[in-house]
């Protein structure tokens, strides 16, 4: 709506949906982050959701445009990386063998070759596409350089699509956020993690501890100062700091810890100044 509440949900960057608060009409739409933050900085969106930080040539785009905000980070995700059921060896694997299996010159197509005490078995893999947060920053902490992956997989916006491309093959594996995984644990099995302090499995607590590194993550929304001017964009993202508990557990996210709740108030306050209100 021209005069609505333009936003974008931060889980999924879910699609063109019309919702509504009282009389006014929320549009979401459809992007992965990079695609949201495209829009945000144009001046398309008031409200921008993303699954990791705004890039330093995003920012620009921002500043070019005029476009201020503040950075709120309203949740917490631990990206989870899953194999079929009917795998019984891959109860743990570390960084560098995540890193061998995704890497841009990764050649691995069986377990064994992850190991030799793995089974011979195909390992098809399944992951989000490039437009993607978690792509993002998974290709940052696994392999040293976002963007940086094999690209000889099935990537898929979809997450979905993942689940269904795991469920389908004794040997895939697949990584997307914590939620999907909740969603569908009757379905897959997540693995734990070694980054050399021993095996961590994702979970609200280890998100929150920070104990599940380097896979849990926070997620954002962009607000910007201009949108904050009008009434109704104010209340909705008043509502949304002071409810982010029950929002972030409703959406089946990890909600924040004490601090960082406090820190995400004062960002409030802060755009608030910022936008005059």
């Amino acid at each position: 709506a021209e005069d609505g509440i333009r936003d974008r949900s931060p889980s999924r960057g879910l699609g063109d949906v019309y919702k509504r608060q009282g009389d006014v009409k929320v549009t979401v739409g459809t992007s992965g982050t990079g695609g949201g933050f495209k829009k945000f900085c144009a001046g398309e969106t008031d409200i921008s959701d993303a699954s990791r930080p705004i890039k330093d040539e995003e920012k620009a785009a921002c500043a070019a445009k005029n476009v201020t905000y503040r950075e709120f980070s309203v949740a917490l995700d631990a990206l989870t990386v899953v194999v079929n059921t009917e795998n019984t060896w891959a109860e743990c694997l570390t960084t560098k063998q995540l890193a061998a299996i995704w890497g841009p010159d990764s050649k691995v197509k069986s377990w064994n070759e992850v190991d030799p005490k793995f089974p011979n078995e195909p390992l098809p893999l399944f992951g989000p596409g490039t437009d993607s947060g978690t792509f993002d920053y998974f290709t940052d902490e696994i392999n040293g350089e976002e963007g940086a992956s094999r690209t000889d997989y099935t990537p898929s916006e979809d997450d979905n699509v993942i689940v269904q491309g795991v469920q389908g093959a004794k040997g895939a594996l697949g990584y997307f956020g914590y939620t999907y995984f909740e969603e569908n644990q009757d379905k897959l099995k997540a693995v734990k993690i070694d980054n050399g302090k021993g095996c961590v499995s994702p979970s609200k607590e280890t998100a929150q501890d920070g104990s599940y590194a380097p896979l849990s993550r926070p997620l954002f929304i962009y607000p910007s100062a201009s949108a904050l001017k009008r009434p109704e964009v104010l209340s909705f993202v008043e509502y949304y700091v002071e409810n982010n508990e029950k929002i972030a557990t409703e959406a089946q996210f990890i909600p924040l810890n004490a601090e960082q709740e406090a820190k995400l108030k004062t960002a409030l306050e802060e755009l608030k100044t910022a936008s005059g209100s």
